[in-house]
């Protein structure tokens, strides 16, 4: 209705008078009189009476200059009543509006009104738009005017917090998974699975290549942590009262760090978590990136970031709860100097991007404001860690939620279940799975696979998965962008040259370790800016283009495995093609490379070498990828796309032999573990499998291991399924020798059981180094009978008092320990960084002296110590190894069978063809073999030894055992009883309920020793030589007294040894 109004009244006030002659002759112009009503010369002006003719003309054509003026009067007074009464009407709809703004239901009413609106056409809504943004505008200046700045900013935060929160779920409420955003988007509370977020660690930098951290992580989550819900990120933990501003979240690239800040600003955008905040801004560093050269202040760089939210602009923070999520800080390319930028407190002035977030970080720039910070490990460093409150570390996908993953993707239960089944027999895919990204690359390649080659081979190895996935992607490029049958060859002179050109940029860009390109960057690779889009185009899937601020253009391959394997692929390309190893270093020639031909094995084995070489590991991947490239096999799904293959199998065998030798060097842990994978791709898993066949045999022995053995031992002891909560060294073999092995394994381990050894001092300096390292899992030790003394406990205390020191038991029990010790240990739990709890020093002449100093450090402030042992003590206890706790044991004569005979005071047992006339007793043996038992009851720690011939069984059982029948009162044949059958002929075995344990020996002893310690549920036996040579450990709850018995065999005989 207004705006016809308006419409008529402008007709109105442009009409022109036309005039036509008068009685006298005099002629009116019929035309316009160009003065318009709207103008100054319209207004009526004052009569002059004292010009009688001009006042004659006036009266003698009046009349109809009159009625025009008088309708047009009229007609104004109409139009501007209207004009009143709808600009009256349109206030007090505001007002309304704003008053329910106040109210709790305001969102949902604004919902309503915008569904009401979506029927409206493009302008008219535009209009409304307008009009309401002017309005709020108005409003604000006058409450502002009459001093009711608090109704002011909750009126703003209400109506921005809604403009926002609508912005934010059109922004995140779908997900590209793994590609541009192009094709179907997906449901982002759809297809989230939920990560697994650990609490704890630090900011420090980790420059080892993700790999390491993957296959570190995955065996982490076997691990009991604290771990964090998405939506209590900013929740101070128990017993702490300091609030959290500001947070670091770690993880590899790909690991999902980006959709967690999206799910966690959708929520709060859904009103479903995080209602705490007022306001939640999201910012990506990569777009931060191309504002390096411009100034802004913090208000004007959210408008800018937020500019869709039309109606209202952000001008204060200073009164809100606002979170500020920064994504991706390794992206950083912004000089974050945090020693040397100004201090800005005014969010209000201008100033550089970088000096806004390092102002921002360090709390200078509105310190009430919280902070979200993701990183990749390696860029961790750049903030202080004064400036961070907490460190989260998002290790991915736990087992239970990758099969949750694949059942969400996957419609099809059967397709899913299979593709579930297929990734479990292969470590390595297993282990990328806990990467989201790659979950969902393995569901692409698999899903295509099982689709078109039905009851075909699925691929096992990284480098078959990430070939399949480029073939895949070029039969979508053939079929989508080509227009050809999905049964035409995939491979045309186009796609040959995109992924040429991607495999190019893939490979410059990882030696400078980017992992996002600007314009820039594509330039330096010879890559025209127009192409990279058609490329991100059409490999939708591999390569991406994003839009940032002002439509800049940001690409990245969708993850950094991606990029290796392209990296790889051009260096394989360039040496079938050419003979030149990129590898090489730049020469000092006039030419840039100098470069020579190589024979196919030495170009592999120099690529090694550069791996080997590489600082934390950063090769690693790309060598898997470079080596799998290398089978015939993987070759030929890249038909096509080669022009020429490579050499054959020899080669290949020619690399298999090479790395084996390089397995016998003495390479780090790291370098051992990764040439294993780069066998794997290879298809040679010999030595790895001859390893596991012995540990499943039990019949293992470590005696004659070679260097790749025991690297093949560590090798799956890292990579087993299992988890490694306990590691128990004389499962191995019990000396120093294989403790220094086996020390990654120890340090991924959660308890350590290293007693009764024979470590040394050597092994402490080496299990201290271990306690320094930030990755060590350990919390309990048991260093108990090993011949430590003082100088070992000096060496082990250097890594009990480093800040990064998890431990929380350790035994020290008959280590040969003196005063000294107490002096260190006093030390120790003194320590801010000491977490002990629970201290074993029993067994050890520490002297009433000792224990007087030991007081001192449970007295501090740091102290968390809550058990201490040191009884028993005294000189006795320095009596070296396990021999301290000898004991004197007496056959309990009414419990021997009567087959069997007793000399030598009842120390010596022997078998007889005639039965005894013992008297009968009811704790006699009258079973099919012929054993006894020793009166006393253990219950504490205890070490005896015998000496036999024949056969023998050497036991401990519980004394209710039953005392006759065939097999159920037999030593080491029910739950009650515990045995070692020594043999001359078969050697030794362990056996328990009717279980049987092989063990493997160099050689067999005629006298074994037998350890047992009740408290820790431990039975030890041993082969008695110089020294104490391990042979098997029963690891139980001993719920009874222990009672020590034999069974003689025929023609056998046992006896107690004098210790």
């Amino acid at each position: 209705m207004c705006k016809e109004t308006f419409a008529e009244f402008n007709n109105f006030s442009s009409v022109r008078i036309h005039q036509r002659p008068d009685a006298r002759g005099h002629e009116y112009k019929d035309e316009p009189s160009n003065v318009s009503f709207k103008s100054n010369n319209s207004r009526k002006q004052p009569t002059d009476f004292k010009d009688e003719q001009a006042n004659s003309c006036v009266q003698h054509g009046s009349n109809v200059w009159l009625n025009y003026f008088n309708l047009l009067y009229h007609s104004c007074g109409i139009l501007f009543q209207l004009l009143e009464d709808n600009i009256i009407s349109f206030v007090k709809k505001q007002l309304k509006e704003l008053q329910k703004v106040l109210h709790a239901d305001f969102p949902e009413y604004l919902e309503s009104q915008s569904k009401d609106e979506e029927m409206l056409e493009a302008e008219v809504k535009e209009q409304r738009e307008n009009s309401r943004e002017a309005f709020v505008k108005i409003t604000l200046h006058f409450l502002r005017k009459i001093k009711q700045e608090e109704l002011a900013d909750k009126i703003f935060a209400r109506r921005y917090q809604y403009e926002l929160k609508s912005h934010l779920k059109k922004k995140f409420g779908c997900v590209f998974e793994g590609i541009a955003k192009t094709g179907n988007p997906t449901l982002l509370n759809q297809i989230y699975t939920e990560l697994y977020i650990t609490e704890g660690g630090t900011g420090n930098v980790n420059a080892k290549h993700e790999i390491r951290q993957i296959e570190t992580a995955s065996r982490r989550l076997h691990k009991k942590e604290t771990t964090i819900r998405q939506e209590d990120i900013f929740k101070a933990p128990p017993g702490r009262d300091k609030p959290i501003r500001t947070v670091l979240t770690k993880g590899v690239a790909g690991i999902g760090k980006t959709v967690l800040t999206q799910k966690f600003t959708l929520d709060w955008a859904e009103k479903k978590a995080n209602q705490n905040f007022q306001f939640i801004f999201p910012f990506a560093f990569r777009e931060l990136n191309v504002l390096k050269e411009n100034k802004f202040s913090l208000v004007e760089l959210v408008n800018l970031f937020f500019s869709e939210i039309r109606e209202v602009r952000i001008c204060s923070f200073e009164d809100f709860q606002v979170l500020f999520i920064f994504d991706g800080l390794d992206e950083c390319r912004l000089p974050l100097d945090f020693h040397n930028t100004e201090l800005i407190t005014d969010p209000r002035k201008s100033t550089s991007v970088d000096a806004l977030l390092i102002n921002l970080i360090k709390g200078n720039l509105l310190p009430s404001a919280q902070l979200w910070i993701t990183t990749r490990p390696a860029a961790a460093n750049q903030i202080p860690a004064e400036c961070v409150d907490m460190v989260t570390e998002v290790r991915g996908f736990t087992d239970p939620q990758k099969e949750e993953y694949f059942r969400k993707r996957s419609r099809d239960e059967k397709q899913a279940s299979r593709i579930i089944s297929h990734i479990k027999t292969s470590r390595s895919l297993h282990i990328m799975c806990h990467i989201p990204v790659f979950c969902w690359i393995t569901a692409t390649v698999l899903e295509d696979v099982l689709k078109t080659r039905e009851g075909g081979q699925l691929p096992k190895t990284l480098t078959d998965m990430y070939i399949h996935f480029l073939v895949v992607q070029t039969k979508v490029k053939k079929f989508k962008y080509d227009g050809g049958a999905e049964t035409d060859p995939h491979w045309s002179p186009e796609s040959r040259k995109m992924v040429e050109s991607l495999g190019k940029l893939a490979f410059d860009q990882l030696q400078k370790g980017n992992l996002i390109f600007y314009e820039s960057d594509l330039t330096e690779c010879g890559i025209d800016i127009t192409a990279a889009s058609v490329y991100s185009g059409v490999f939708t899937q591999i390569f991406k283009e994003e839009r940032g601020l002002y439509q800049d253009k940001v690409f990245c391959f969708i993850h950094l495995s991606v990029q290796e394997f392209l990296a790889a692929l051009h260096v394989h390309l360039t040496f079938i093609n050419t003979g030149v190893n990129l590898l090489e270093e730049k020469q000092n020639t006039s030419r840039n490379f100098e470069t020579r031909q190589h024979t196919g094995s030495q170009f592999y084995e120099s690529a090694v070498k550069k791996a080997l070489q590489s600082p934390n590991g950063l090769l690693d991947l790309f060598l898997r990828f470079l080596l799998g490239l290398s089978l015939q096999s993987n070759q030929n799904l890249l038909r096509g796309l080669l022009t020429q293959t490579g050499n054959g199998s020899q080669i290949n065998q020619e690399t298999v032999q090479y790395i084996k030798k390089k397995l016998n060097e003495n390479l780090s842990v790291e370098n051992s573990i990764n040439l294993f994978h780069c066998l794997n791709e290879l298809n040679d898993r010999a030595i790895v499998e001859k390893i596991q066949q012995s540990l499943s045999s039990e019949q293992f022995s470590t005696d004659e291991l070679s260097p790749a053995q025991w690297s093949a031992l560590v090798f799956i002891l890292l990579s087993s399924e299992g988890d490694l909560e306990v590691f128990d060294l004389k499962k191995y073999s019990a000396s120093e020798d294989a403790l220094l092995r086996l020390l990654p394994v120890v340090k991924a381990s959660q308890k350590a059981l290293l007693n009764s050894c024979n470590l040394s001092e050597r092994s402490c300096e080496a299990l201290s180094s271990v306690l320094k390292m930030e990755d060590c899992e350990l919390t309990a030790i048991d260093l108990s009978n090993n011949n430590l003394r003082d100088s070992g406990v000096k060496l082990i205390s250097a890594g009990l008092k480093h800040p990064h020191i998890t431990l929380k038991t350790i035994r020290l029990s008959g280590c040969d320990l003196s005063q000294r010790s107490c002096e260190i240990i006093s030390s120790i739990l003194s320590s801010q960084f000491c977490s002990l709890i629970e201290l074993d020093l029993s067994n050890n002449d520490l002297a009433k002296s000792g224990v007087k100093v030991l007081s001192s450090g449970l007295g501090s402030l740091h102290c968390k110590l809550e058990t201490l042992r040191v009884e028993p003590a005294g000189v006795r206890w320095l009596r070296p190894g396990l021999r301290k706790y000898s004991c004197q044991l007496t056959i309990d004569t009414n419990t021997v069978h009567t087959n069997l005979q007793l000399s030598d005071n009842n120390r010596k047992v022997m078998f007889v063809w005639e039965g005894l006339p013992y008297p009968d007793h009811p704790d006699r043996f009258d079973c099919i073999c012929p054993q006894l038992l020793y009166r006393n009851g253990l219950t504490g720690r205890c070490y005896w030894e015998v000496e036999w011939r024949g056969g023998v069984y050497i036991s401990v059982s519980y004394r209710t055992i039953r005392r006759k029948g065939r097999t159920g009162c037999v030593f080491g044949k029910n739950y009650q009883s515990w045995s070692l059958s020594c043999s001359d002929y078969c050697g030794y075995s362990a056996w328990h309920n009717k279980q049987k344990t092989s063990i493997s020996s160099s050689s067999v002893s005629k006298r074994v020793a037998v350890y047992v310690d009740c408290p820790a549920g431990t039975l030890s036996f041993y082969r008695v030589s110089n020294t104490l040579i391990h042979l098997h450990t029963f690891n139980t709850t001993f719920t009874e007294p222990l009672y020590p018995g034999f069974t003689v065999s025929f023609g056998s005989s046992v006896c107690l040894c004098v210790v």
